[in-house]
């Protein structure tokens, strides 16, 4: 119990004190990581562990869909993806109040369903939608906080690459978490609407147009089709076993090229840049997994875990408290980390108080992607506010007032999935993924 105490003194004094002084995530968790296991083990095997780790954290099958996945995304923004998804989007929401807001937060949801990523929606769609909105008379900040808000959709609806890490972590079906996360990503995206309707219902000059004839509907329903056929296609074989997560992020790439050519959207010349982009932002997720792997076997091998697991059944024996303990650290912890890390960091030390309490683990990560997805919209430490804030052409000053309000609404909507474990475990259950709940 006491190397437990010194090395999470090393742990999270180490890497809070060197993001204060700058350092990047992956390094301010890999070096106080390191020294931690000098600590245990003398400096030779505590250098050969070390290294170990970061081969061992990296060599999964299951890891490749990460880069996969980045890369399809990025293929289907640049394949002009995102704006037949707003075209359909747009004729879903029709004259609702705050029409364009609302299309906003349902193309974000809809872009999540391909690319797996906030900040890729809050870039691809605000862009797309912030000249529209300011011609309308939008408030530029709520437009920019609508934006940001419903971006994190993407990291609970599938593909999530988010959820793979925790799957990898916690050994939980990649195709039970992407069923789990419909739910909860669905009612993330109606927190958000609800929000926009409340701001808008007084201002019926942000009414949408009239809504199109069938003929233009189908029309724009058709366009979008191609594009909708990816869920089917990656996510159903994902679920029903046809493939595997890896092997339907490389059909994913495959099928988000042959559209984009048929689009003429993408030439073989583009694919380099793309190529480039893709590694650049699959290397960062990986070289953290990496460095991650060394601090989450420090815990584990000094009694991290025991640690806190009696601590906190010492503490209550309340499932109802150990949710909302839960709840606050990685809302607060998730403000400087990255939903990566903290995945990779807190699954090895809440999964087991989790079990005990009888959480199952698919719900489990939902929950902490939830959490991790509010986190990575609330400042100071927060890359989807400040993309969406530029995006829009308004100070990051500006939207974060504008975004209390889903703040709440969102925090209120955690408690529900946190306290609802049906919303989560439902359809995995129906699928034959997991076993049916006692």
């Amino acid at each position: 119990m006491q190397d437990a105490a010194v090395v999470t003194i090393i742990l999270l004094g180490g890497m809070f004190g060197l993001m204060a002084l700058g350092v990047s995530v992956s390094v301010a968790i890999g070096l106080p990581s390191a020294i931690a296991l000098l600590f245990l083990m003398g400096p030779e095997q505590g250098v050969f562990t070390s290294a170990q780790k970061i081969f061992n954290g990296i060599d999964s099958f299951v890891l490749l869909a990460i880069p996969f996945f980045v890369l399809a995304g990025t293929v289907m923004n640049q394949g002009g993806i995102a704006t037949r998804l707003i075209d359909l989007a747009r004729v879903a929401v029709g004259r609702t109040p705050g029409a364009l807001a609302q299309t906003n937060v349902l193309a974000n949801m809809l872009f999540g369903t391909i690319s797996g990523s906030a900040l890729a929606g809050a870039a691809a769609v605000g862009s797309s939608m912030a000249p529209s909105q300011r011609k309308d008379g939008y408030d530029m900040g709520f437009a920019a906080a609508a934006n940001v808000a419903s971006a994190p959709a993407g990291m609970l609806i599938p593909p999530s690459n988010t959820l793979i890490v925790y799957s990898l972590v916690s050994q939980a079906s990649v195709g039970a978490l992407f069923l789990g996360g419909y739910i909860p990503g669905i009612l993330w995206g109606v927190a958000c609407v609800v929000i926009v309707w409340v701001y808008a219902r007084k201002r019926p000059e942000l009414r949408g147009t009239a809504r199109p004839d069938a003929r233009t509907a189908l029309a724009v329903l058709l366009r979008a089709l191609p594009s909708l056929g990816l869920i089917v296609v990656v996510i159903g074989g994902i679920v029903f076993g046809v493939f595997t997560a890896t092997e339907g992020a490389v059909i994913a790439v495959l099928y988000g090229t042959v559209l984009s050519m048929v689009y003429r959207t993408i030439s073989v010349s583009d694919f380099p840049k793309l190529l480039l982009q893709a590694t650049r932002t699959s290397s960062v997720v990986v070289f953290l997994i990496a460095l991650s792997s060394i601090m989450s076997f420090a815990m584990t091998f000094s009694g991290v875990p025991r640690l806190i697991g009696s601590w906190m059944t010492d503490f209550t024996d309340s499932k109802v408290v150990f949710l909302l303990i839960m709840a606050l650290i990685l809302l607060i912890v998730g403000i400087p980390l990255d939903a990566t890390p903290a995945v990779l960091i807190f699954t090895p030390i809440f999964l087991p108080i989790a079990v005990e309490y009888g959480i199952h683990p698919v719900h489990l990560g939902i929950m902490m992607v939830f959490n991790m997805s509010i986190a990575v919209i609330s400042p100071p430490s927060a890359p989807v506010l400040f993309v969406g804030a530029k995006v829009a052409g308004v100070p990051v000053e500006k939207v974060i007032g504008r975004l209390m309000p889903f703040f709440i609404s969102l925090i209120l909507m955690l408690l529900v999935i946190q306290f609802v474990p049906a919303l989560t475990l439902w359809l995995p259950e129906q699928a034959g993924l997991i076993f049916p709940s006692r």
